[in-house]
């Protein structure tokens, strides 16, 4: 007998197919002949007869040549690092997919000649807060921290709180971030109390600046106090703010939240924040301040090795010049909104036994610890979990009181359809 294995096509025979020409030119050749050297193992191994090695090469084709999946967030965490942080708008989209090509990122069209990089994303973010006298951007919110510690304190003294020595999440610490700047660390107060007396005391020829950090992912409660950005500005030195979440000013919906417009307002000589949380954009350090410290910070060499890209520049600019972005939707969702949705939900979802009921979302992303937002959720079966997890598309909810919750908050309305055919498709069998 002829051994089948023989029989199982060449590989550039199988390339030959027009399905896979055609794929080539989207996933490109290394990914396409690995789905087809699988298929042909597959023939090997005897679980398809070799005439069908295409076919199982088209259906093995990935839909994208990246591997990240678009998932639908239905955990009530508007800011989810784990699936990553803030949704660009659609403006922000257009305008990153416009910046792909040759781009006159540097180059001023008028003159033909070089022009400052990023100017009019720039532009934009003073504009946004006008108490800044300059602004810069790097590529996240530890990078702006790292080169202001670099730039204005190398081989000098930060002098900070105790109880603002944060954990910034993963296991990286603020301690160990401005250690390795070539600053040095000196704390004042205590874990729960620390006065304007405590920096004053530390403040010798040697202090470069004070640092006031937000401990924006937890919260102390009990005898407790710490100093006002306006009272650190009257000591006869620098202050430092790190906001982290990336507000711009004040937020009715966060009240307690810090902004940039107040902290300079209050006197602050740099604020530093993140661009993927509140603000709604993408990962970007953002620095506001004098014009003198901004000057140093832009002139620094370290800043050339923190520079964002040209699609940064291009989604955070259209999301500070354009429409309500998806983060700050999400937060002011209104509940009666997200019940009749849930509601409309589940009435297309006989059989699975989904229930609507009252959930409450959370900011997330290290903002607002406390905050939480009254919401509507479906309540399925927690067997549901896994298949809806690994589903397409991937749908991430939460489990309490062994049931997932998927949470309507971070849900856009019109992906309502799409979530209700992902849950219709779980196949039976696999909800255990």
């Amino acid at each position: 007998m002829t051994d089948p294995r023989r029989g199982v096509p060449r590989t550039d025979a199988v390339l030959d197919d027009p399905r896979l020409r055609a794929a080539i030119a989207t996933l490109g050749r290394s990914t396409v002949k690995a789905a087809v050297v699988a298929a042909q193992e597959r023939a090997r191994r005897g679980e398809i007869p070799p005439a069908q090695v295409a076919d199982s090469a088209v259906a093995g084709l990935p839909d994208r040549a990246a591997s990240l999946r678009p998932v639908l967030n239905a955990t009530g965490v508007v800011v989810h690092t784990n699936l990553g942080r803030a949704p660009l708008s659609a403006a922000a989209v257009e305008a990153v997919v416009a910046a792909t090509g040759y781009t006159d990122v540097e180059l001023d069209l008028a003159t033909g000649r070089r022009a400052r990089r990023g100017r009019d994303t720039l532009a934009a973010l003073a504009a946004l807060v006008p108490a800044a006298a300059a602004v810069h951007v790097v590529n996240n919110g530890a990078a702006a921290l790292s080169l202001a510690a670099t730039a204005l304190a190398t081989g000098r003294e930060i002098v900070v709180s105790r109880g603002e020595m944060v954990e910034i999440g993963d296991g990286f610490r603020l301690p160990d971030l401005l250690a390795c700047t070539g600053a040095r660390l000196r704390e004042v107060g205590t874990t729960n109390r620390t006065t304007r007396a405590d920096y004053e005391a530390a403040i010798g020829p040697g202090t470069a600046f004070l640092l006031k950090v937000h401990p924006s992912n937890f919260v102390v409660r009990g005898f407790t106090s710490s100093v006002p950005v306006r009272d650190l500005a009257t000591l006869p030195v620098p202050v430092v703010v790190d906001i982290g979440s990336g507000l711009l000013g004040p937020d009715p919906l966060l009240p307690d939240e810090p902004d940039a417009t107040t902290a300079l307002r209050a006197g602050a000589a740099l604020v530093t924040a993140s661009g993927d949380k509140l603000l709604g954009g993408p990962q970007a350090g953002l620095m506001l301040g004098t014009a003198d410290v901004i000057e140093r910070l832009r002139r620094h060499p370290l800043a050339r090795a923190m520079r964002v890209d040209k699609l940064t520049l291009a989604a955070l600019e259209a999301t500070l010049r354009g429409p309500v972005h998806p983060v700050r939707q999400a937060l002011s969702a209104d509940p009666a909104e997200l019940r009749a949705r849930a509601e409309a939900l589940a009435a297309k979802l006989p059989g699975i036994g989904a229930e609507v009921v009252p959930a409450r979302s959370v900011v997330g992303g290290g903002g607002a610890p406390e905050v939480e937002l009254a919401s509507w959720a479906l309540a399925l079966p927690v067997g549901y979990a896994a298949p809806l997890r690994l589903g397409d598309p991937p749908v991430v909810g939460r489990v309490e009181h062994n049931r997932l919750l998927l949470d309507l908050r971070c849900v856009p309305a019109a992906l309502d359809k799409p979530l209700g055919e992902a849950i219709l498709a779980v196949d039976d069998a696999s909800v255990t």
